[in-house]
């Protein structure tokens, strides 16, 4: 019976982390798959056959905790952790509030630096050469004025991603991370609903359109993959050549 090395992807229920929990279990991975919203990981779980199903919020440190001693109990070691939870939270810089800013920063960069902690010292416990992938965005390197928590929290990914990777690699651990540009999901919902918002969206996006959840789900695949083998501390950017652009139409 061959043993298929397991994945964790958090976020899973739906767009992103659903993706890349799909292209995981491609590439012959048992995936657990957990989010905060309980039925729609439960739903998640039954369409792609996961191994298994966790509820957690990944802003609460207790409950990341108790979710990998759980998976450690009932399923063994990880292999692979894509932490790919998180929020937006959008509001104006004058007014926006302390306790929001801190819910985005728990969710979007504690939760990950927590999760990649657990992680990496199971991997090291048994001698796992794992990969860990990081959701970072586009706004690690460039900002919006509404959403001054995520872009704050993506660049605090970014960084923690390097440091991880450093971290780690004397035990063959690899991290990176992933920035989406503009991806048509339910966090685009609302700039797909308004044709001058979308306009301006694909304006700074040289390939015309929005990318597909599945895109960034391969690429967060490939990351995990031995294809990858060569390849840590690095973000990739999967945005349709938005950083490239120095102008907009």
């Amino acid at each position: 019976m061959v043993v298929k090395p397991l994945a964790l992807i958090t976020g899973a229920a739906q767009g992103i982390g659903y993706a890349c929990a799909e292209a995981l279990a491609e590439d012959g991975y048992a995936v657990i798959l957990a989010d905060i919203n309980e039925d729609g990981v439960k739903a998640a779980g039954e369409k792609l056959g996961a191994t298994a199903s966790y509820v957690c919020d990944m802003g609460d440190t207790a409950q990341i905790t108790a979710m990998f001693d759980a998976i450690a109990a009932e399923h063994g070691p990880l292999h692979a952790l894509v932490n790919n939870a998180g929020v937006a939270m959008p509001g104006d810089f004058l007014t926006y509030e302390l306790e929001t800013f801190e819910r985005v920063i728990n969710i979007n960069l504690r939760g990950v630096f927590t999760a990649t902690q657990l992680a990496a010292r199971v991997m090291v416990e048994h001698g796992i050469a794992g990969a860990i992938v990081n959701m970072s965005s586009i706004n690690a390197q460039v900002a919006i004025p509404a959403i001054p928590a995520y872009c704050a929290s993506k660049g605090g990914v970014m960084q923690l991603t390097k440091v991880a990777a450093l971290s780690l690699a004397k035990n063959n651990i690899r991290v990176n991370a992933v920035g989406p540009g503009s991806i048509d999901t339910e966090m685009m919902a609302g700039v797909n609903a308004n044709p001058e918002a979308f306009k301006m969206a694909m304006s700074r996006t040289p390939l015309g359109r929005p990318g597909d959840a599945r895109e960034i789900g391969d690429v967060v695949a490939f990351l995990c993959s031995k294809k990858a083998s060569y390849i840590t501390g690095e973000t990739i950017y999967v945005d349709g050549g938005r950083l490239g652009l120095n102008y907009t139409c």
